[in-house]
């Protein structure tokens, strides 16, 4: 299966600013990239390319003042399967876990593990057994104490909020699962990408990106999904990181405003 991506963002800004761009596919999916993706800035700057240190694609660039856009284009091949489902992962214990998963062990920006969602967790799962099936356990839980609104939206929202006020948009059903198995002493990294409607009903939302996250049982990472809560097609990962502060799409170091923004992502034929 051949997958279009892409994405258009203008923004209008004060004075000439630094902006940093997560906006590529991972490295890790390079190879399946078939029709090249470039990110095309205008009016046009010098771009310059990095890899940040959880290993994501990063962009630099120094804008003008007035309006600028920033658009990506890309067709990534895809295996048109549905996320794995590894029902009999083993959980590893903390003293077997690689020294460079233990960081998504630890408490960040918007995933307070040494909140009380600590206690709540354990509480709520403490008696479960280990492994998969657990990660499911609090993709469900999660999945149910939310309801989804865009219009509910928030920067600011940690999942200590998310559990008190049980509304929320995509980022806010991982920030609360993520910090749930972490606290449960399974490590989970927040993601980002793309993920369109394949397979499943359209959505009746403008196309975004998504998130979704990835945890650490047998030796590997498997993708959750706790909005979705169902495997799905599709997932083309941009970046990854301890929560959303680390796959920002954009920062920038000056004053502006948002005035478009938008996303696809969509099947092709062979031809493109």
């Amino acid at each position: 299966m051949l997958i279009r991506v892409g994405y258009k963002v203008e923004f209008e800004f004060e004075k000439a600013a630094t902006v940093l761009c997560l906006g590529s596919i991972h490295p890790s999916i390079a190879t399946r990239i078939r029709k090249p993706e470039s990110l095309h800035v205008a009016p046009a700057v010098s771009v310059t390319e990095f890899v940040d240190g959880y290993g994501n694609r990063c962009s630099r660039m120094v804008v003008p003042a007035g309006r600028v856009a920033l658009k990506n284009d890309a067709i990534v091949e895809d295996s048109g399967a549905p996320d794995i489902q590894l029902r009999t992962a083993h959980q590893h214990t903390v003293e077997e876990l690689p020294n460079e998963v233990l960081v998504f062990l630890l408490a960040s920006r918007y995933c307070e593990v040494d909140s009380e969602l600590k206690d709540i967790a354990w509480n709520q799962f403490g008696s479960l057994p280990a492994g998969w099936s657990l990660v499911q356990a609090v993709c469900d839980f999660v999945h149910q104490h939310i309801r989804f609104d865009y219009l509910q939206a928030r920067a600011n929202r940690t999942a200590r909020d998310v559990y008190r006020e049980r509304v929320g948009v995509c980022r806010d059903y991982m920030h609360l699962a993520i910090t749930l198995c972490r606290s449960l002493n399974i490590p989970a990294r927040y993601c980002t990408g793309y993920l369109g409607d394949i397979g499943v009903p359209p959505a009746a939302s403008p196309m975004d990106f998504s998130a979704w996250f990835e945890v650490y049982l047998d030796g590997a990472w498997y993708a959750f999904d706790a909005r979705n809560n169902i495997p799905r097609i599709g997932r083309i990962l941009m970046a990854r990181g301890r929560d959303a502060a680390d796959v920002a799409l954009t920062t920038t170091f000056g004053r502006n405003q948002l005035h478009s923004f938008n996303v696809w992502t969509y099947p092709v034929s062979e031809t493109g």
